[in-house]
Protein backbone atom coordinates (compact mmCIF):
# COMPACT_ATOMS: atom_id res chain seq x y z
CA UNK A 1 0.00 0.00 0.00
CA UNK A 2 2.93 2.40 0.30
CA UNK A 3 4.07 1.81 -3.21
CA UNK A 4 0.36 2.67 -4.23
CA UNK A 5 0.57 5.98 -2.63
CA UNK A 6 3.53 7.13 -3.62
CA UNK A 7 2.76 6.39 -7.56
CA UNK A 8 -0.62 7.94 -6.43
CA UNK A 9 0.97 11.30 -5.71
CA UNK A 10 2.93 11.05 -8.30
CA UNK A 11 -0.32 10.73 -10.34
CA UNK A 12 -1.87 13.67 -8.15
CA UNK A 13 1.28 15.77 -9.30
CA UNK A 14 -0.20 15.41 -12.72
CA UNK A 15 -3.77 16.18 -11.93
CA UNK A 16 -2.77 19.41 -10.41
CA UNK A 17 -0.81 20.00 -13.83
CA UNK A 18 -3.80 19.46 -15.46
CA UNK A 19 -5.96 21.79 -13.44
CA UNK A 20 -3.11 24.83 -13.80
CA UNK A 21 -3.77 24.68 -17.10
CA UNK A 22 -7.24 24.61 -17.30
CA UNK A 23 -7.94 21.10 -17.57
CA UNK A 24 -9.65 18.75 -15.92
CA UNK A 25 -7.27 17.13 -13.10
CA UNK A 26 -6.74 13.87 -13.82
CA UNK A 27 -3.14 12.32 -13.57
CA UNK A 28 -1.74 9.14 -14.50
CA UNK A 29 1.96 7.63 -14.29
CA UNK A 30 3.10 4.41 -15.33
CA UNK A 31 5.44 2.16 -13.26
CA UNK A 32 8.13 -0.44 -14.90
CA UNK A 33 9.75 -2.43 -11.42
CA UNK A 34 10.31 0.96 -9.49
CA UNK A 35 10.68 3.11 -11.93
CA UNK A 36 8.23 5.58 -13.39
CA UNK A 37 8.38 5.61 -17.32
CA UNK A 38 5.29 7.17 -18.64
CA UNK A 39 3.39 9.94 -17.08
CA UNK A 40 0.78 13.09 -18.68
CA UNK A 41 -2.21 14.35 -17.32
CA UNK A 42 -5.57 15.54 -19.20
CA UNK A 43 -4.85 17.79 -22.27
CA UNK A 44 -8.49 17.91 -24.35
CA UNK A 45 -8.28 21.35 -24.32
CA UNK A 46 -5.04 22.13 -25.02
CA UNK A 47 -4.48 19.92 -27.64
CA UNK A 48 -8.24 19.84 -28.95
CA UNK A 49 -8.38 16.57 -28.94
CA UNK A 50 -11.28 14.20 -26.79
CA UNK A 51 -8.91 11.15 -26.73
CA UNK A 52 -5.64 13.34 -25.07
CA UNK A 53 -6.97 11.80 -21.37
CA UNK A 54 -3.91 11.31 -18.91
CA UNK A 55 -4.24 7.57 -19.35
CA UNK A 56 -3.27 7.60 -22.86
CA UNK A 57 -0.44 10.16 -22.92
CA UNK A 58 0.82 7.67 -19.97
CA UNK A 59 0.56 4.77 -21.78
CA UNK A 60 2.05 6.67 -25.00
CA UNK A 61 5.31 7.33 -23.11
CA UNK A 62 5.49 4.34 -21.21
CA UNK A 63 5.03 2.43 -24.60
CA UNK A 64 7.64 4.40 -26.19
CA UNK A 65 9.89 3.70 -23.12
CA UNK A 66 9.76 0.10 -23.02
CA UNK A 67 10.14 0.22 -26.99
CA UNK A 68 6.87 -2.12 -27.75
CA UNK A 69 3.07 -1.99 -27.13
CA UNK A 70 2.64 -3.95 -24.24
CA UNK A 71 2.90 -3.04 -20.59
CA UNK A 72 2.22 -6.15 -18.88
CA UNK A 73 4.79 -5.80 -16.63
CA UNK A 74 3.59 -2.39 -15.57
CA UNK A 75 1.13 -0.39 -13.35
CA UNK A 76 -0.85 2.28 -14.05
CA UNK A 77 -1.36 4.80 -11.43
CA UNK A 78 -4.56 7.21 -11.97
CA UNK A 79 -6.48 9.47 -10.12
CA UNK A 80 -9.64 9.21 -11.02
CA UNK A 81 -10.84 5.83 -12.37
CA UNK A 82 -10.86 4.95 -16.55
CA UNK A 83 -13.16 5.88 -19.06
CA UNK A 84 -14.51 2.85 -21.51
CA UNK A 85 -12.08 4.70 -24.28
CA UNK A 86 -8.79 4.19 -21.42
CA UNK A 87 -9.93 0.86 -20.13
CA UNK A 88 -10.06 -0.15 -24.16
CA UNK A 89 -6.71 1.00 -24.65
CA UNK A 90 -5.16 -0.08 -21.17
CA UNK A 91 -6.57 -3.62 -22.08
CA UNK A 92 -4.81 -3.49 -25.58
CA UNK A 93 -1.48 -2.99 -23.92
CA UNK A 94 -2.20 -5.71 -21.29
CA UNK A 95 -1.27 -3.54 -18.74
CA UNK A 96 -0.29 -6.13 -15.54
CA UNK A 97 -2.10 -3.50 -12.83
CA UNK A 98 -4.57 -0.11 -12.60
CA UNK A 99 -4.55 1.76 -9.48
CA UNK A 100 -6.96 4.62 -9.19
CA UNK A 101 -7.88 7.05 -6.96
CA UNK A 102 -11.47 8.51 -7.00
CA UNK A 103 -14.49 6.60 -8.74
CA UNK A 104 -15.98 8.15 -11.98
CA UNK A 105 -19.67 7.59 -11.04
CA UNK A 106 -20.87 8.72 -14.37
CA UNK A 107 -18.40 7.51 -16.57
CA UNK A 108 -16.03 5.28 -14.98
CA UNK A 109 -15.22 1.62 -16.85
CA UNK A 110 -16.84 -0.43 -14.24
CA UNK A 111 -20.35 0.57 -15.13
CA UNK A 112 -20.67 -0.20 -18.43
CA UNK A 113 -18.44 -2.73 -18.26
CA UNK A 114 -15.70 -4.58 -15.68
CA UNK A 115 -14.74 -7.19 -18.61
CA UNK A 116 -13.42 -4.04 -20.51
CA UNK A 117 -10.15 -4.56 -19.09
CA UNK A 118 -7.42 -7.37 -20.09
CA UNK A 119 -8.34 -11.00 -18.16
CA UNK A 120 -5.27 -10.74 -16.33
CA UNK A 121 -5.17 -7.20 -15.56
CA UNK A 122 -5.12 -6.56 -11.69
CA UNK A 123 -7.60 -3.10 -10.58
CA UNK A 124 -7.80 -1.59 -7.19
CA UNK A 125 -9.46 1.45 -6.64
CA UNK A 126 -9.70 4.12 -3.63
CA UNK A 127 -5.85 4.79 -3.14
CA UNK A 128 -6.03 8.56 -1.88
CA UNK A 129 -9.46 8.69 -2.73
CA UNK A 130 -10.39 11.42 -0.98
CA UNK A 131 -7.55 13.27 -2.08
CA UNK A 132 -8.53 12.71 -5.50
CA UNK A 133 -12.38 13.42 -5.61
CA UNK A 134 -11.29 17.00 -3.69
CA UNK A 135 -9.21 17.96 -6.62
CA UNK A 136 -11.88 17.07 -8.88
CA UNK A 137 -14.51 19.02 -6.45
CA UNK A 138 -12.50 21.51 -6.39
CA UNK A 139 -12.02 22.11 -10.10
CA UNK A 140 -15.52 21.77 -10.66
CA UNK A 141 -16.62 24.03 -7.72
CA UNK A 142 -14.84 26.95 -9.61
CA UNK A 143 -15.64 26.58 -12.87
CA UNK A 144 -19.57 26.77 -12.03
Amino acid sequence: MEQDEKYMREALAEARAAAAEGEIPIGAVVVWHSRVIGRGHNMTERLKDTTAHAEMIALTAASSAMGGKYLNDCCLYVTVEPCPMCAGALAWSQIGRIVYGALDVRRGYSLFSPSLLHPRTEALGGVLSEECASLMLEFFKEKR
